[in-house]
């Protein structure tokens, strides 16, 4: 197990959320955005349909940023390999560990999803979810072992072969907080 980082940010503006996206995102980002009547599917860019949307996330493989609308403000989640250096953000606990784990989709045309699940690159443009490596990273409390959060991560083929222990079947509704 590896040491991680969890921590909790409130009140923030729309555009407070836009810049620690700004902030955070690295070439390999995803995001997914949930509005109530439509979620994004696992994005490239920031889907400029949905905006931030009611709640979403953007994940790499350092960190999962997760936001929420509360009212007329954002509450927002980090999930972290390392201390995030970011302004605001009042850690969760101090005895965090992380381990990282595989994820499999499901089929896009999985008949609980009425108008199938999308995948789609940074220009927009339909990708297979066979090409998305995207893993699972959980943390855990150190002293009572009990796992609070499973974030999303983008894995490369090196941790797979190294890493990878039981399947773990991932069912593309990400987890909330």
């Amino acid at each position: 197990m590896n040491t991680g980082f969890v921590g909790v940010r409130s009140r923030l503006s729309p555009d407070d959320v836009k810049k620690l996206l700004e902030q955070l995102a690295t070439e390999e980002s995803y995001y997914f955005v949930r509005s109530p009547h439509a979620v994004s599917g696992i994005c490239r860019k920031l889907p400029d349909e949905f905006s931030l949307g009611f709640e979403g996330q953007m994940f790499n493989g350092d960190r999962e940023l997760r936001w929420k609308k509360q009212g007329s403000v954002y509450e927002a989640l980090i999930l972290s390999m390392v201390e995030a250096d970011l302004e605001g953000f009042e850690p969760i606990g101090e005895n965090w560990e992380y381990c990282d784990r595989a994820a499999y989709f499901h089929d896009i045309n999985e008949p609980k999803f009425p108008k199938t699940f999308i995948y789609k690159g940074e220009k927009d443009e339909k990708i297979d979810s066979k090409n998305i490596s995207i893993g699972q990273r959980y943390f855990q409390d150190k002293r009572t072992a009990t796992i609070h959060f499973v974030a999303l991560t983008v894995r490369s083929e090196n941790d797979y072969k190294s890493t990878v222990k039981a399947p773990t079947t991932y069912t593309t509704q990400p987890p909330s907080f």
